[in-house]
């Protein structure tokens, strides 16, 4: 299962997703395991994050990043700067 990031996705697509309607989740800087039971999207307001799939290899992303984690995954977070981003569970 990968983590797929969009590094500075078109404005259109942004639109398209109407991710900036979504609700906003915050955290400080911490380190916690994780299960996604559905895909989440969701697009980095602010923040660094490394987030390591079990029995994978870390994914660092934070501010203007689009990012998709796979239903199914477990992972372990570990916020580096305090995050803030929109997201959406589903498809």
């Amino acid at each position: 299962m990968q983590i797929s990031v969009t590094h500075n996705p078109a404005s259109e697509t942004l639109d398209n997703l109407g991710c900036r309607s979504w609700p906003i989740w915050a955290k400080e800087p911490s380190t916690f395991p994780w299960h996604y039971d559905e895909q989440e999207t969701c697009l980095i307001l602010d923040g660094k994050v490394t987030v390591t799939p079990n029995g994978g290899e870390p994914v660092t992303f934070g501010k203007g990043d689009l990012v998709v984690f796979p239903q199914g995954m477990g992972c372990t977070w570990n916020v580096q700067e305090a995050v803030r981003k929109h997201y959406k569970f589903g498809e």
